[in-house]
């Protein structure tokens, strides 16, 4: 899958078409994340993904898109824009695509690793992988990717793009959970 202005049409097209669904906060810490689609260096379209930094608070070593809590009185594309830039120093509007990036420089303090992960990647018959949990009535979603495995809720939304955004699918996935040591 090449990142030129087809794959950016069709790619705008499927996400217009998406019916959005606004999920009610009820007390849970509101987080937004950034969806950003990029070619490497062969032209390939990827989406950045990064290895959160071992000296953060919570979540240390998870996998991760670009992103984390909205504050008080920002939206959650401004949270996204915002965490965006802190993580790996890209400064974008809303909709998040470029192809002339310029240097990307994660934070150190935030971002151990980043990586464009190409779509391709994605094209496999064992993605996603669904397992069941004691805990839970409800599938715990998880992408063999990058040499590890990516948990929800990232691969949940790594999955819920590559269903809408490359395959024109209106695919949800809110019915997924996440692996219980997530819950903390």
């Amino acid at each position: 899958m090449r990142f030129d202005e087809e794959f950016l049409a069709r790619a705008r097209a499927n996400v217009d078409g998406f019916e959005r669904r606004g999920v009610a906060v009820d007390g849970r810490k509101a987080a937004a994340v950034a969806v950003v689609l990029v070619p490497d260096e062969e032209g390939r379209a990827c989406f950045l993904l990064t290895k959160r930094a071992p000296t953060l608070r919570a979540h240390t070593g998870q996998w991760a898109l670009p992103g984390g809590r909205v504050d008080v009185g920002e939206t959650p594309e401004q949270a996204a824009l915002r965490e965006l830039d802190e993580e790996v120093g890209l400064r974008l509007p809303v909709v998040f695509s470029s192809d002339h990036l310029g240097p990307l420089t994660p934070n150190p303090s935030e971002v151990a690793r980043l990586y464009r992960v190409p779509f391709a990647d994605l094209e496999r018959p064992d993605l996603p992988r669904l397992v069941s949990i004691p805990e839970s009535d409800r599938p715990v979603i998880q992408l063999p990717i990058l040499g590890a495995l990516i948990h929800a809720p990232t691969a949940a939304v790594i999955y819920q793009m590559l269903e809408v955004v490359a395959r024109g699918r209106s695919t949800r996935v809110d019915h997924f959970e996440q692996p219980v040591w997530a819950w903390r």
